[in-house]
């Protein structure tokens, strides 16, 4: 059957059928995966196991610098056949975290102090389901756009990852570009959406501070940093509280404090660091210099020096409208419009961000609980997924190519 011919419920209906095809080998895929985990960077064997796979599709992946790779499937520009259009990306996250594995699955890790613990083996099973049953829509001749397969590396480093594979030119040539998630307290069958941020920036903040030291009893003869530490702890968070919209999602949380070694003694120095997190981007880019100022304003009556470290991580996952209405539009073909849920926002960080500075995209959530039984999470070696996730996954993706642009959806 010729692309003309085809409609896209019948090339949805086809991608279904192919993908339920591919469901076994993807669980397997999965598995071996997990068993086999490698560190942001190190996903070597990972590259090597996705890139064959595809191989034998007859498709030709290429190797990004270091590890991860990227594989055109369907019509080229030139082929002549139909009007040229913009690719359409999917994208999965390939590294794993270091932890250790204690799912009790019987397939847990092989390699002591790394563990698939936020479920990039499902979303790179569920990607390379729906680049290999879109490589079979298009060998009938039913597929009428172009798709790009982005297996990314380092999700889980700052600043590494989406930020180096962008720069090696992935999305040149992409109109849109979506991805899935985990989502362990969504059950198995359904999928999460929303339009706007979804998550948000992240950032790393280190207060030091710095004084003569001196003794406890004479805390006028010197900055006293543990009582100025104490000052940045508590009133920073509240200055940003009032010097950034509401709105905004902003949130200052210390997660360590180091200072002195004994009772009586003031010591030299004291460091507090934590996260920044924003929802959004126009905050974001304000936060820095607010921060800065409220931490020297805070310590400045107390005779201390100070030095405050912010490290831009990522920026919010901004849902585009029209791509959400799109995954939308798929989730309800492939699940039912019952299917289809609101998410909640999350402060947690996702350098899939980076790809949506550049092209318009959306992310969804992928139900992986079982109805009626733990809800595990995510970031935890513990982690347990609903495997009948890896096919919605990969159908909803697949039906998500074949969805016209246009008006999004009414969100649910």
């Amino acid at each position: 059957m010729s692309a003309a011919a085809s409609t896209p419920g019948d090339a949805g209906a086809r991608l279904d059928a192919l993908v339920a095809t591919l469901a076994g080998e993807l669980v397997e895929i999965r598995r071996d995966l997990h068993a086999h985990p490698e560190l942001a960077g190190e996903e070597v064997r990972t590259t090597t196991l996705v890139a064959d796979r595809l191989r034998r599709a007859g498709l030709r992946p290429q190797l990004l610098d270091g590890t991860g790779l990227v594989c055109d499937v369907g019509p080229e520009p030139a082929d002549g056949q139909v009007e040229p259009r913009g690719r359409v990306a999917l994208r999965a996250d390939i590294d794993a975290l270091p932890l250790e594995d204690s799912c009790g699955t019987g397939f847990e890790s092989t390699t002591p102090g790394v563990a698939h613990a936020c479920g990039h083996d499902v979303h790179t099973a569920v990607v390379l389901g729906a680049g290999l049953a879109l490589a079979a829509l298009h060998a009938e001749g039913r597929l009428d756009v172009g798709v790009r397969l982005v297996f990314q590396p380092a999700e889980e480093v700052m600043n590494a990852g989406a930020h180096d594979v962008v720069a090696q030119g992935v999305l040149d040539g992409v109109e849109r570009i979506a991805a899935v998630h985990c989502e362990p307290k969504l059950d198995v069958g359904r999928v999460g959406t929303r339009i706007g941020p979804i998550t948000s920036a992240s950032d790393t903040v280190t207060v030091t501070l710095s004084s003569g030291g001196g003794h406890t009893s004479r805390p006028h003869l010197t900055g006293d940093v543990v009582y100025a530490l104490g000052q940045v702890i508590t009133q920073v968070p509240a200055v940003l509280g009032r010097r950034l919209d509401p709105r905004s999602g902003v949130n200052l949380t210390w997660g360590a404090v180091h200072a002195g070694r004994t009772y009586n003694a003031i010591p030299a120095t004291g460091v507090v660091s934590g996260t920044l997190r924003c929802l959004d981007v126009r905050a974001w880019e304000r936060a820095g210099q607010v921060l800065h100022d409220a931490v020297e304003q805070v310590v400045a009556p107390y005779d201390v020096d100070v030095s405050v470290r912010h490290a831009r991580g990522v920026p919010p996952v901004d849902n585009d409208a029209v791509v959400t209405g799109a995954l939308e539009a798929a989730g309800a073909a492939v699940l039912g419009a019952d299917g289809v849920v609101l998410t909640e926002q999350s402060l947690g960080g996702e350098d899939f961000a980076w790809y949506l500075t550049k092209v318009p995209g959306a992310m969804a959530r992928l139900g992986t609980g079982t109805p009626g039984q733990r809800r595990y999470d995510i970031h935890q070696g513990d982690l347990v997924v609903d495997e009948r996730a890896i096919a919605y996954g990969a159908r909803l993706l697949a039906r998500f190519v074949l969805e016209p642009v246009g008006a999004p959806a009414p969100t649910v």
